[in-house]
């Protein structure tokens, strides 16, 4: 392969230690940030560096832009990057090689970060629950909407077959999108996103219904409901969830607001229904974050997402009297999230000073261009 720039090639001498990813693992992580910094600035304008919110403070300081996955992908095909280092799960890599521009490409710093949640949803599992609902004769009536945390294959079945892509933030306006189409929804794949939007919109809670995908390898081919159940729902709520989202109970609400009276509790939508019920607000990433920037000089909040995020919050908000904990004291630690050390980094960026792509994500053609669908009809759904 040719160099990222003829200037920004290494001397052979250097060719070998940058190659191999177990030379930088053998090194503390505080040893990599001079590194770091240097070959960031070797590659200049060609290279922009992305890092998620829930990722640790020693990778995401050194991101050129921070915020959730779809942000971020977009911003960084609206870039003049050739190279997009993705600090984040490979989903989000997927999603940024779907949006990226002609030429651009997509690296993730370790293949192995992947997102538990994602993993739920297999492409084969989702064309099962497919085939069962077209043997039911439910399959021409229902829409089917995927969480932006599922893969680009996922993402594309939901194209191809009339269905879109949402956020947490939009998952409401891709609801009332797909009812205005059809008249059930299959909501991939976390199911506490799709209960606590479907009940917001007054839909009631037995007008749900769970697919588990399990159950079709043991002969429930139903998704382990009856094919009447299915019939009476208005949405049909895949068997997924968020590790870390889940780990958050009704317990720990009762516990925050006996410890701390008068202390606001906001949490991510991907909190079970009974936790999102006893809060005061329930918000994307974002959404969490711009209530805290809101809030008056004094208030307390206990937030109810990733650890990584709400310790960065309530430093950044302490110098204005503002008190943040985490809702679970024991801390909810995205585990795959965290695989993306400076180590990894490093290592993406000395090989890209050297001319060499490592860990490029990319996407199959068709896979793409149906996923593409998807994520330009969330962006109709938004702006209708």
């Amino acid at each position: 392969m040719t160099p990222v720039l003829d200037e920004l090639t290494a001397p052979a001498a250097q060719a070998g230690e940058t190659c191999s990813l177990e030379n930088y693992l053998a090194m503390p992580d505080h040893s990599m940030d001079g590194r770091i910094t240097e070959a960031r600035a070797r590659l200049g304008a060609t290279t922009v560096i992305l890092g998620h919110h829930y990722q640790r403070d020693e990778v995401v300081r050194f991101a050129d832009f921070t915020g959730d996955s779809y942000k971020l992908s977009k911003t960084a095909a609206e870039s003049d990057a050739r190279y997009i280092v993705f600090c984040g799960v490979h989903f989000m890599a997927e999603s940024a090689d779907v949006l990226a521009r002609e030429g651009q490409q997509v690296i993730l710093p370790d293949l192995n970060a992947g997102c538990s949640m994602a993993d739920m949803a297999e492409i084969s599992q989702v064309e099962d629950c497919w085939d069962a609902l077209e043997r039911a004769g439910l399959a021409g009536e229902t829409i089917p909407v995927t969480y932006i945390n599922s893969t680009a294959a996922i993402k594309a079945f939901c194209g191809e077959h009339g269905g879109l892509v949402c956020t947490s933030s939009s998952a409401r306006a891709a609801m009332e999108w797909a009812f205005a189409r059809g008249k059930r929804i299959l909501f991939l794949p976390d199911q506490h996103l799709g209960r606590n939007t479907a009940y917001a919109m007054g839909i009631p809670l037995d007008q749900m219904a769970v697919w588990d995908p399990w159950a079709v390898q043991i002969g429930l081919f139903w998704g382990g409901q009856t094919k009447e159940r299915l019939a009476e729902s208005r949405v049909l709520l895949w068997k997924g969830h968020c590790a870390v989202h889940q780990r958050f109970l009704p317990s720990h609400v009762d516990q925050v607001r006996a410890k701390y009276p008068g202390i606001q509790v906001i949490v991510h939508p991907e909190c079970r229904y009974e936790v999102c019920q006893r809060s005061d607000a329930l918000g994307s990433t974002e959404q969490l974050i711009a209530l805290v920037e809101r809030a008056s000089r004094g208030s307390m909040f206990a937030i109810g997402t990733e650890i990584h995020l709400v310790n960065r919050l309530a430093k950044r908000f302490a110098p204005e009297g503002k008190k943040i904990i985490t809702l679970d004291d024991t801390g909810c630690l995205c585990t795959t999230m965290y695989r993306i050390s400076p180590q990894h980094l490093a290592w993406a960026l000395e090989n890209l000073v050297e001319g060499r792509v490592v860990n490029r994500v990319q996407v199959k053609a068709n896979v793409k261009r149906w996923a593409k669908v998807a994520l330009d009809r969330m962006l109709e759904a938004r702006n209708a």
